[in-house]
């Protein structure tokens, strides 16, 4: 069973950001671009905090306040019934059950809805798609991008380079999460994006995080631009 989860609100809460990216206090002061977001609560929360966040998504933003409303009831349900076998729940894992799951990204979605019209009016939402964007040249600090690059089937093999490149443009660091595909096996792509990455940025090992969503993807991978001493 694959779930079109590209399709539904997915939205993920700032908690799940700093556990997902290993963020701490002063990443959490850097100057944020968060890609392919979707409906994340992140900048809202992040916003009321007094920390700064550029969010940029190509899909749910072309959609009104109503029909994402209507997609969050289609989304609660959708959740519900995950296949337990490919999803990590209870013991020290971050979602207890089904339930608890479709709570939390039912909550970021509708926190993401309050804060979207101002947001947006503020420039803190923008209608962007990898791998090309509309920022300058390390415009961020830190860029980040949570089940995307791996997770879902692109148009092009290159797809995931092009992107981790430009966001490597755009900010002086990026992690993305998590690497493993939609099956729960670590992506094809990773090794093969690693080592060209090597030869013109920093990339470190996988980076293990304090977060379990598919069973066994609490890495994350780091990049970052070499330094020119």
């Amino acid at each position: 069973m694959l779930l079109q989860l590209d399709r539904l609100p997915w939205g993920h809460c700032l908690d799940e950001y700093n556990r997902m990216f290993s963020l701490n206090e002063s990443d959490r002061e850097l100057a944020i671009l968060d890609c392919a977001c979707g409906t994340a609560s992140f900048n809202a929360e992040m916003t009321r905090l007094g920390n700064k966040v550029i969010s940029c998504d190509p899909y749910y933003y072309q959609r009104t306040p109503v029909e994402i409303d209507a997609l969050i009831q289609e989304a609660y349900h959708t959740v519900i019934d995950f296949p337990r076998e490919l999803y990590a729940y209870g013991g020290n894992n971050y979602f207890e059950s089904e339930e608890h799951l479709a709570n939390v990204r039912r909550n970021a979605t509708l926190e993401f809805l309050e804060d979207f019209p101002s947001g947006l009016q503020q420039g803190r939402y923008v209608t962007a798609e990898l791998p090309v964007l509309p920022f300058d040249d390390g415009q961020f600090d830190l860029a980040l991008c949570s089940h995307f690059l791996f997770t879902y089937p692109h148009s092009s093999e290159n797809f995931p380079l092009e992107a981790i490149t430009e966001m490597c443009r755009v900010a002086r660091e990026v992690r993305v999460f998590p690497l493993l595909d939609r099956f729960g096996g670590i992506s094809e792509h990773l090794n093969p994006i690693r080592t060209i990455l090597n030869r013109s940025f920093h990339v470190e090992p996988r980076t293990e995080v304090n977060y379990e969503f598919q069973k066994g993807g609490n890495k994350m991978l780091r990049v970052s631009k070499k330094s020119s001493a």
